[in-house]
Formats: C-alpha cells, sequence, structure tokens
C-alpha cells in the first residue's frame, strides 16, 4: 500500500467548512502541523471556538474524509484554538486574521537573487488587473524595494493606532521603505524588529481588500517566522529559478510553510529563458528544469515560468511594473496566467 500525499489530504480537508470562518479548512488556514508517517495522519486543527459542538462536527468530517483515502491507516486531529493571544493547547501558536484582508498571500523564496520582490509585485498588478481590490505589503524589512518598484513616494500618514497604507496604480502598499530615508540602514534586531513587522501586519489600515500580497524576506530567519506564526494566510507562493540546484533551497521554504500549517499554493520559476526581440530561439541562460522537477518531487504545482526582458528591469526601476506598463507584452501575459492560476486555488470557481 503506497503512502497517501499531504496534497490528497489537503484536497481532501478543501472539502470541509470552518465552523466560524465561512471558508473551508485549507483556505481558512486551520490545518496545522500535518504530519504523515506510514499510513498515519495526524494534524492540529486550528478553530475560533473549540469547545462547541461544531467544533467537535468539524473535526469528526476531518478525520473522516482524511480517513476514506486510500492509503490512511489512522487519522487524529487535535482542536486547539486559533483565538489571538499567547501559544494554545497543543503548543500551537495563535494565528489572527489581518484586518481588512479576505486573503493573504505570502510570496517566499529560499534565497536571494531569485527576482522575489519583482514576482511579488507583478502577480500583485496582475490580480488587480483582473478587477481585484489588492493590497501589496512589503516584509523584507531590511531590503525594502516595492516602493521603488511600484514608484511610491513620501511618508505615510496616520493616527497613534492605525497606518494609511499609500496608493499606487490603484493598489494599496506599505513598506518599511516609506518610513525610512533611502540611505538609512536597517539595524534592528530581536524583540525591535519583531514589533516593527507586528505592527506592518496588524496596523495598516487597509480598506476592503480581495488579496493582500506579503513579500516576505528571502530565506527562513525570524522576520518570515514572526510573519508566517502570527497571521493567517490563505498560502504562499515560492519564488525559484530554472537551477535543479534551486530545488535544495525551495525545500527549505516548503517545510517551513508546512511545519506551520501553511498551504504552499504554488511554485513560479522566474528567469526561465531569454528571447530576443524579433527572433525564435529561447536562450536558457540559467538551465532549465527545476520548476518542473519541484513540481514533480514535492506535488507543488508549478503556476508559471516567467521570461527575463529588458522590459521587467526597467519598469522596476522606473516604478511602473510590466503588468502595468505593457500588459500586451509576452512577459507580461505570463505573469497575468500565473496570478490566474494562484486565484483559482485561493477561490475556485
Amino acid at each position: 500500500m503506497s503512502e497517501v500525499s499531504e496534497s490528497a489530504i489537503r484536497e481532501a480537508l478543501a472539502t470541509v467548512q470552518d465552523p466560524d470562518r465561512g471558508r473551508d479548512l485549507i483556505t481558512a488556514g486551520a490545518i496545522r502541523e500535518l504530519r504523515v508517517e506510514g499510513g498515519r495522519v495526524r494534524f492540529y486543527l486550528a478553530l475560533l471556538k473549540t469547545g462547541t459542538p461544531e467544533a467537535a462536527a468539524t473535526r469528526s468530517a476531518a478525520e473522516r474524509v482524511v480517513m476514506a483515502l486510500p492509503g490512511v491507516a489512522a487519522v487524529e486531529a487535535k482542536l486547539v484554538n486559533a483565538a489571538p493571544g499567547p501559544a494554545q493547547t497543543g503548543g500551537m501558536p495563535g494565528k489572527r486574521p489581518i484586518p481588512g484582508a479576505r486573503h493573504v498571500i505570502a510570496v517566499s523564496s529560499g534565497k536571494g537573487g531569485v527576482g522575489k520582490s519583482t514576482v511579488c509585485v507583478n502577480l500583485a498588478c496582475a490580480a488587480a488587473r483582473a478587477g481585484h481590490a489588492v493590497g501589496i505589503l512589503d516584509g523584507d524589512i531590511y531590503g525594502p524595494n516595492i516602493p521603488l518598484m511600484m514608484g511610491a513616494r513620501g511618508r505615510p500618514e496616520g493616527t497613534n493606532e492605525k497606518i494609511f497604507p499609500f496608493v499606487a496604480h490603484g493598489l494599496q502598499l506599505m513598506s518599511m521603505g516609506l518610513l525610512v530615508g533611502d540611505d538609512q540602514p536597517m539595524v534592528w534586531r530581536g524583540p525591535m524588529l519583531n514589533k516593527a513587522v507586528t505592527q506592518f501586519m496588524f496596523q495598516v489600515d487597509w480598506n476592503d481588500l480581495d488579496y493582500l500580497f506579503v513579500d516576505l524576506p528571502p530565506g527562513t530567519g525570524d522576520v518570515q517566522l514572526t510573519l508566517t506564526q502570527n497571521t493567517e494566510l490563505s498560502g504562499a507562493v515560492i519564488v525559484t529559478t530554472p537551477q535543479e540546484v534551486a530545488v535544495l533551497d525551495v525545500r527549505k521554504a516548503i517545510r517551513m510553510f508546512e511545519k506551520i500549517g501553511t498551504p504552499v499554493l504554488g511554485v513560479v520559476e522566474n528567469m526561465s529563458w531569454f528571447q530576443p526581440p524579433g527572433h525564435e530561439e529561447r536562450y536558457e541562460l540559467f538551465g532549465s528544469g527545476g520548476g518542473a522537477r519541484i513540481e514533480r518531487e514535492f506535488d507543488v504545482p508549478l503556476l508559471g515560468q516567467i521570461p527575463i526582458g529588458m522590459a521587467v528591469r526597467s519598469g522596476g526601476d522606473e516604478g511602473r511594473p510590466i503588468t502595468i506598463a505593457s500588459p500586451e507584452d509576452p512577459i507580461a501575459k505570463a505573469f497575468q496566467a500565473a496570478a490566474a492560476r494562484l486565484l483559482e486555488r485561493i477561490d475556485p470557481a
């Protein structure tokens, strides 16, 4: 008997509704610490109310749909409290929704230099162009590039309780780059850094967003964990490059999200090839096969392959992302197709 895959388990759990959040268990981020050991499946079921008949019924339904899968011999779902606050039953930290955002999408990479922020910005702009209310939260505290890429200048306004987001190209934005000067280095550590990240998550006055894209720092350090462990995420997107060696870095990112019970919605392969204008030939400058291998090995969908182009770099430098400045460009079309697949994973028609 073959071992059941985590993706099959998540698909089954997506058929069960969260009794409090009005979404399925996967979209609501209620499944935490999913583990598969042989035919034994274990996970935490994090609900806003755990001592109710509805919670008990939801746990029974979750165990039932997983138990029905081929290869499953036993299922153990443990109810934990997902209400805001310190760690609750079973050691699971409480996760909070970001006010004003219906879906929160983390954009991550196992390492720097793969064009993560460029992908984040263009996925967000493509979603906005499709008619959705979209925001971008620049969680890369040490390297905040979103203001430059979106052409945002100046300091945001606010009150003692809230920070008002900037608006650029119709998207709502917030970044540490808007709060400090361009030439001021970020030297924060520990509690000060975590406090800044927490303020960014919960004190920005987002206005009725369908999707909030969070550009995480590269890697799997403290900022990433603070953001992901304390926030209700609809899922994560991982950005990589075509090299086979990139799989090693992606594996770390996938494991981080699995550990905190956040579904990986897909992978975007950036810098897939270069095609000179007016030519048919494609040049795979950074190799090939990385995205396909990730899809095959981790059962994570490849949302899209994004070519290299001068218009992408110049658009980012000029504050006009290619999906805004040249929506008919083939590279912009690739971003639009990847964004459409991503949103379909979150909100199936």
